[in-house]
């Protein structure tokens, strides 16, 4: 398995986060639209047996990790900060992997640090201290008998817009099987999503980006005992460590989308997931830089759709967790 980084621009506001299983998803329907479904069913082969054919992961501030889930108490004091003010701090610098892990939290960034807010006299008050901003944008739907809105689902409603802070490039990770996919071809898929709109309301312009590559070498640890996930992941039943795991889990409530949703019924079994930033012990450390199942296929998923699957896989960084915690 080969990697691959690319930076997102953001050129609009968007409906859904940008999280790697939902990124794996458009990524499918691109194929379809790009290769034809023949090319789509070749690709997902062996999916759901340990072997896919890409891995996406959740797009992070370019040059930041994600802090681990990890508790307080894993890590080294930050001299001066109060326990909100270390809460804050959720990313870690690649250049922190040479450092040991009790000491992240002290190299450690807040939303703020990133865009320059803390401490900065000079920008203004109103300016947000978040990478991502939520503003609501109110809708409609016109009652064709009466011309206008009125009540049940005609009411009119607002729905939450995430808007990202322009000082901030994103940057997305991909595992991929380079015999199966081409990195030229995985570069235009992610230019058709950005062109077309990425996750909910991209039918009406949200969700657009914009995509150049990235030369990096895959982030890593010497000495590495974990994983630290960077996408949703499914640990269920794998046989990790679990004294030594940690993460947060979440349920996904699962929806088709594109093509899909003229089925009848585009919702998906809802799966429960590990969220990225996980920290997952395995008994043998893995060859490729991905940890995780597939799930779905046999109808499991969906019934609409009985082949469809979902990215219960992650990108991971081989990191050194110690044996003891720090005091």
């Amino acid at each position: 398995m080969d990697t691959l980084a690319l930076r997102l621009r953001p050129l609009t506001a968007f409906g859904s986060p940008l999280l790697g299983d939902t990124l794996f998803g458009q990524v499918c329907w691109a194929v379809r639209h790009r290769f034809g479904l023949e090319r789509l069913n070749v690709l997902l082969e062996g999916y759901t047996a340990g072997h896919p054919f890409v891995v996406v992961a959740d797009a992070f501030p370019e040059g930041y990790l994600p802090r681990p889930a990890l508790p307080l108490s894993a890590y080294r004091a930050v001299a001066g900060a109060d326990r909100k003010q270390t809460k804050r701090r959720h990313w870690i610098p690649l250049a922190a992997l040479a450092a040991p892990l009790p000491d992240w939290l002290q190299q450690s960034q807040s939303d703020a640090d990133l865009i320059g807010l803390a401490g900065d006299a000079t920008k203004p008050r109103h300016a947000s201290p978040a990478l991502t901003v939520l503003h609501p944008q109110p809708h409609n739907s016109i009652s064709r008998l009466t011309g206008t809105t009125g009540r049940g689902d005609f009411a009119p409603y607002t729905l939450m817009q995430r808007w990202h802070t322009p000082e901030v490039a994103l940057c997305c990770r991909v595992v991929f099987d380079s015999e199966r996919i081409a990195v030229s071809e995985i570069r235009q898929l992610f230019e058709d999503i950005g062109l077309s709109g990425f996750g909910r309301d991209a039918s009406i312009g949200l969700g657009k980006f914009s995509v150049e590559p990235l030369e990096q070498i895959w982030p890593t640890q010497p000495q590495a005992n974990a994983c630290l996930t960077l996408a949703p992941c499914a640990p269920q039943g794998l046989g990790f460590d679990s004294a030594r795991s940690y993460y947060e889990v979440f349920t996904r409530f699962g929806r088709h989308g594109d093509l899909a949703v003229q089925l009848g019924n585009p919702f998906k079994t809802p799966l429960l997931l590990a969220r990225a930033g996980a920290i997952l012990t395995p008994s043998e450390m893995p060859r490729a830089p991905f940890i995780g199942q597939g799930l779905g296929g046999d109808g499991r998923l969906s019934k609409v759709i009985p082949d469809t699957v979902h990215q219960g896989y992650a990108p991971c960084i081989p990191i050194h967790l110690p044996l003891e915690r720090t005091a």
